[in-house]
Parts: C-alpha cells; sequence; structure tokens
C-alpha cells in the first residue's frame, strides 16, 4: 500500500495539537510567519523539517511522495552544463549594461 501525503490541513491541525502554529514555527525560525506555508505546497527540504521536527517526526512520514523510495527510486533530474536560452539577457539598443 502506498503512502499518501498528509493534505495541508491536517498538518495544520496536527500542529495546533501540539500547541502551535505554522506561523509560529515559521517565526521561532527567524522566517516570516507565511514562509512556512511554501512547504505545504511544493518541496522545501528546510521547511519540511522545520515543521517535521515541530511535530516529532520525520518529514517522510507527512511528505512520503518528496522522499526517496527504495522499491520505486527517482530518476535523477538532468542538470544543464550551460545557462538557459536567451542567458545573458539581449542588451536593449543605447544600453551598454546586462538588463537583469
Amino acid at each position: 500500500m502506498t503512502k499518501r501525503d498528509w493534505h495541508p490541513a491536517d498538518i495544520i491541525a496536527a500542529l495546533r495539537k501540539r500547541g502551535t502554529s505554522l506561523a509560529r514555527v515559521s517565526r521561532e525560525s527567524g522566517l516570516a510567519s507565511s514562509t512556512l506555508a511554501n512547504a505545504l505546497t511544493r518541496p522545501w527540504p528546510k521547511g519540511e523539517w522545520l515543521i517535521a521536527d515541530a511535530l516529532n517526526i520525520h518529514p517522510s512520514e507527512i511528505w512520503p511522495s518528496r522522499y526517496a523510495n527504495p522499491a520505486h527510486p527517482r530518476k535523477p533530474k538532468i542538470q544543464r552544463s550551460s545557462p538557459a536560452p536567451g542567458f545573458p539577457h539581449r542588451l536593449r539598443p543605447g544600453i551598454k549594461t546586462l538588463l537583469y
């Protein structure tokens, strides 16, 4: 049976049951109060660890899809050896510096 990621509302409820909130964990970690919310919707290892630590569990229990499964290894992502096409940005006529 494949484990599913926790629903964001379940993560928030688990934090509340422990007497804290996502915003409080975020602030106590030196982040803006809304920063940890990013980990609920997209992979962010630092944020995942902060949330999991507040719940006293491993992040892979909350987000099993984001962590390696030995039975189903992920294919490594290919990294480009050169910058993306169009970089550095084209110069505008009359401007002699790069625009970023």
